[in-house]
C-alpha cells in the first residue's frame, strides 16, 4: 500500500486529504510540525510527502535538505496559501515535484498525488541507464560520434576508407544528423590531425561577410575594414576546413572556392597578393546539389570538385536501437551538467521516445532531453517531463485503431516487428501498446465519459487521467444528433 505523508498544521487540511484517499488504497500519515514531519519520514518512509510551506517551528522550505538526507528520491509536493512567484520559484529550485495552492481543490490534489506515486514507482523499476561516460565529448555539447546500428557502422567504414586520403568529401544528410561530427572524425583520423580544424556555416553569413571570413581582407577593402583580416583558409593552412551548408554559397564565393580547390591559391578581398595554402575541404549540405546544378544555382565544376567522395548520413528514425545509446548519453551528460542526475527511463517514456519520428534528428533529441532534465522532479524520466510534441499521440474519437493501438490479436506481429528492429524494451513497449488499445477502446465505448470509462476499467478517474496523459491519448470533440460540444471530462 502506498503511503502519503501530509505535514500541515491546519487540521482541516489533514482531514480533507485523509478523506480524499480513504477509499483509494493509499495510507495517509500526518504531522503538524516540521520536526514531527522529519521524524515521520525517517520512521515510515512515505512514497510522497505533502509539505506546507509555513509551519509552526520551521518553514517547509528549510527542511528539504534533512528530508533528502533520509530519502533523496521521495517526491515533495508543497502546499502554500501564497501565490507569490518567489515562493513558487524557490520551492521548484529546491526540487519540488509540484505546488498545491490553498484552498485545496481535492480532485487536483488526487491527480498530483497519483502522478507523484507513479513517478515514485517508476524510480523503483529496474530501468537503469548503462554507463555511457566513455562516450562523453570534451568539446562542449558535441557528441563523440557513436552508434551500433548497421547504417552507422557503414558510416564508420566510409570514414575509415577516406580519412587518410587527401580528397574532398561531401557529407550529406538531413539537418541534425551530425554532419560536422563526421567531418571532425575524418580530420581526427587523417594525417592533418595535428593541425587546425575550422568549421564555417555558409548559410549564417551574407555574401560579403562569408567572402571576408573565408579569404580575409586588406585594410580599406570596404567600409569598416580598418585593418587586415586573415581568413579561415589562411588560418587553416595544413589543416581541414569544414564548409557547412555549402549549397548556400553565392556565385562569387563559389567561383573563389573553385579556384582554391584547383590551385590552392587565393587573394584576400581588396588585395593583389596571391597566397598559397594547403588545406583539405570537407563540405556538407542538406540540399540536393544535383537539383541546384540543374537549375543553374550551383556551379557544376565546383560540384564535381567537392564530390571526390560522398558520405550519406542516416536520419535518426532509421538508426534502430541507437536512440537508446544516444538517450542514455544525453541524460547522463545533462544530468551531471545540471546537477539533476537521471538514473533511468520509465517504459512509457521509452515507448514515446521510440515512436517519435525525430524530424530534427539527433539535434532535436538533444534539445528534448535537455528540457526534460530541466523539468525533471524525480530521478527517473517519466512521460510528464517530456514536451507535448513527443507525447502528443493523436487518437481522435471514432477513428479506427492505428498501429499504436493494435488489438491483442496483432500481438505476435507487433512483437515480431519490434524484435526485428532490435528493441531492448520489448516488455515495456508491448504493455504500453496493449494498455493504449484497452483505454482507447473503453473511452470510445463510453463516448469519452471518463468517469464511466474509469469504472469499467476498475481504476480511479485520477489514474485514468494520468494514463491518458502518459499514453498521449487525445479525446477530441464529437458531434452527435441533438448534441454538440466537448466530451465530458475534457
Amino acid at each position: 500500500m502506498p503511503t502519503v505523508l501530509v505535514v500541515d498544521d491546519d487540521r482541516m487540511v489533514l482531514c480533507l486529504i485523509k478523506k480524499a484517499f480513504c477509499e483509494r488504497g493509499t495510507e495517509v500519515r500526518t504531522a503538524t510540525t516540521a520536526t514531527q514531519g522529519i521524524d515521520a519520514v525517517r520512521r515510515h518512509h512515505p512514497d510522497v510527502v505533502l509539505l506546507d510551506v509555513k509551519l509552526p517551528d520551521l518553514s517547509g522550505l528549510d527542511i528539504v535538505a534533512q528530508v533528502r538526507d533520509i530519502d533523496p528520491d521521495v517526491p515533495l509536493v508543497y502546499i502554500t496559501v501564497s501565490e507569490a512567484s518567489d515562493v513558487v520559484i524557490q520551492a521548484m529550485t529546491l526540487g519540488a515535484y509540484d505546488i498545491l495552492l490553498k484552498p485545496l481543490d481535492i480532485e487536483h490534489v488526487q491527480d498530483v498525488v497519483e502522478r507523484a506515486l507513479e513517478a515514485r514507482r517508476a524510480a523503483q523499476l529496474p530501468v537503469k541507464l548503462s554507463e555511457t561516460g566513455e562516450h562523453e565529448a570534451t568539446d562542449g555539447d558535441h557528441l563523440a560520434l557513436f552508434g551500433r546500428s548497421p547504417p552507422m557502422l557503414e558510416v564508420y567504414k566510409e570514414i575509415g576508407r577516406v580519412a587518410a586520403q587527401d580528397v574532398t568529401v561531401q557529407i550529406c544528410g538531413e539537418s541534425g544528423t551530425g554532419k560536422e561530427l563526421v567531418a571532425r572524425a575524418i580530420h581526427q583520423h587523417s594525417p592533418r590531425k595535428d593541425f587546425p580544424f575550422l568549421a564555417v556555416n555558409c548559410a549564417a553569413l551574407t555574401e560579403s561577410l562569408l567572402e571576408s571570413d573565408l579569404f580575409g581582407h586588406e585594410k580599406g577593402a570596404f567600409t569598416g575594414a580598418d585593418r587586415r583580416r586573415i581568413g579561415k583558409f589562411e588560418q587553416c593552412n595544413r589543416g581541414t576546413i569544414f564548409l557547412d551548408e555549402v549549397g548556400d554559397m553565392s556565385p562569387l564565393v563559389q567561383s573563389k572556392a573553385l579556384r582554391l580547390l584547383q590551385e590552392q591559391t587565393f587573394e584576400r578581398v581588396g588585395g593583389t597578393e596571391t597566397i598559397q595554402t594547403d588545406v583539405r575541404i570537407l563540405a556538407a549540405t542538406n540540399r540536393e546539389l544535383e537539383r541546384m546544378v540543374a537549375k543553374g544555382e550551383f556551379r557544376l565544376d565546383l560540384f564535381h570538385r567537392l564530390n571526390d567522395y560522398r558520405i550519406d548520413l542516416p536520419p535518426l528514425r532509421e538508426r534502430g536501437n541507437d536512440i537508446v545509446l544516444l538517450t542514455e548519453h544525453f541524460l547522463t551528460t545533462y544530468g551531471k551538467a545540471l546537477g539533476k542526475p537521471i538514473h533511468g527511463v520509465s517504459p512509457e517514456a521509452w515507448a514515446m521516445l521510440r515512436q517519435h519520428a525525430w524530424p530534427g534528428n539527433v539535434r532535436e533529441l538533444q534539445t528534448v532531453l535537455k528540457k526534460a532534465v530541466l523539468r525533471a522532479t524525480a530521478p527517473v524520466l517519466v512521460p510528464e517531463f517530456l514536451p507535448e510534441s513527443i507525447k502528443g499521440k493523436h487518437v481522435p474519437q471514432g477513428d479506427p485503431p492505428s498501429d499504436v493501438d493494435s488489438p491483442p490479436g496483432d500481438l505476435k506481429l507487433f512483437i515480431d516487428e519490434r524484435w526485428s528492429a532490435g528493441s531492448c524494451n520489448l516488455h515495456g513497449e508491448t504493455v504500453e501498446m496493449m494498455e493504449r488499445y484497452l483505454i482507447t477502446r473503453v473511452l470510445r465505448e463510453a463516448e469519452g465519459n471518463q468517469s464511466q470509462a474509469a469504472e469499467r476499467l476498475g481504476i480511479t478517474r485520477g489514474s485514468l487521467r494520468h494514463k491518458i496523459r502518459s499514453l498521449g491519448i487525445v479525446i477530441e470533440h464529437v458531434v452527435q444528433a441533438g448534441r454538440t460540444g466537448p466530451l465530458e471530462g475534457e
